[in-house]
Order: structure tokens, then C-alpha cells, then sequence
């Protein structure tokens, strides 16, 4: 009988460290990972759309509010633009400080409010939607507000 209660503590123990290491907490670090790296460096610190790919879903939509009317941009034409953007770019990008004040999750989506800031102005409060999918997290849509420069 111990032999069964022991190999009974070890399953226990191992499921515990399982949860552990898939729970919630595993979840916001992999979900701060995503978003640091796609979107914090691939957008603004170290523009680069090949980094913004490798976190963004392909479906990704972002979607603007300019004098009331509803835009979307798409994954596609956005690294585009980043791309564009770091070519022509004279000088380093500015500082980027990013604040994640909010990581919500449930199941399989996730919220993530960020405060971003470049070269020491807050310019955005970015709300990003993220899934997980059998390969990780991926960011699927945006919102946003942009703060006055």
C-alpha cells in the first residue's frame, strides 16, 4: 500500500508542476513574450516586419479611428510599411519603454493592454487581442488610442 500512495504523490506532484508550467502565470509570460518581441521591438524598437511575423497571425487586422470612420489595416500591408519605414530610417530609433498594465486571459484569448512610450513621450495605449493556437500565442487584432505628441 505505500508503494501505491507513493507512485498515487509522485502523479500529484507531477501534475501540479505541469499546471505550473502551463498555467496562468506560464500563460502572461508567454503572452508578454509574444508582444514584446512582435510587437515592442519588431514595430517600434527594432522595426523589422520578419519580427512582427513571427508573433502576429496572419489574419491579423488592426483597426484605425480617424474622424469617426473605421479603418483596417492588414498584417501584410502593415510590415510593409515597417519595412519601408526602417529603409529609409537616417537615425536609431528612439528609446521605446513599454508598460503592460493589463494581461487578461481565458482559455485560449487573451487581452493585453499596453502603454507605449518613444523617445520619452507616452504615444500609445495599445489594446492587442491574442489566441492561442498549437504554436503559441499569436496577436490578432489591435485597437488603439495615440496619445497627443
Amino acid at each position: 500500500m505505500t508503494r501505491a500512495r507513493s507512485l498515487a504523490a509522485a502523479c500529484a506532484l507531477l501534475a501540479v508542476s505541469a499546471h505550473a508550467q502551463t498555467g496562468p502565470a506560464a500563460d502572461r509570460q508567454a503572452i508578454e513574450a509574444v508582444v514584446r518581441a512582435a510587437y515592442v521591438d519588431g514595430v517600434h524598437a527594432r522595426p523589422s516586419g520578419a519580427l512582427m511575423r513571427q508573433g502576429f497571425h496572419p489574419d491579423f487586422r488592426m483597426f484605425t479611428l480617424r474622424d469617426g470612420v473605421l479603418g483596417v489595416v492588414t498584417l501584410d500591408e502593415w510590415a510593409v510599411r515597417i519595412d519601408k519605414g526602417a529603409a529609409e530610417r537616417k537615425e536609431p530609433p528612439p528609446e521605446v519603454k513599454a508598460e503592460f498594465t493589463r494581461i487578461d486571459v481565458t482559455g485560449n484569448a487573451a487581452v493585453v493592454q499596453l502603454q507605449l512610450h518613444r523617445g520619452g513621450k507616452h504615444v500609445f495605449t495599445d489594446f492587442l487581442s491574442l489566441y492561442r493556437f498549437p504554436d503559441g500565442w499569436r496577436i490578432v487584432a489591435k485597437i488603439f488610442h495615440l496619445h497627443g505628441n
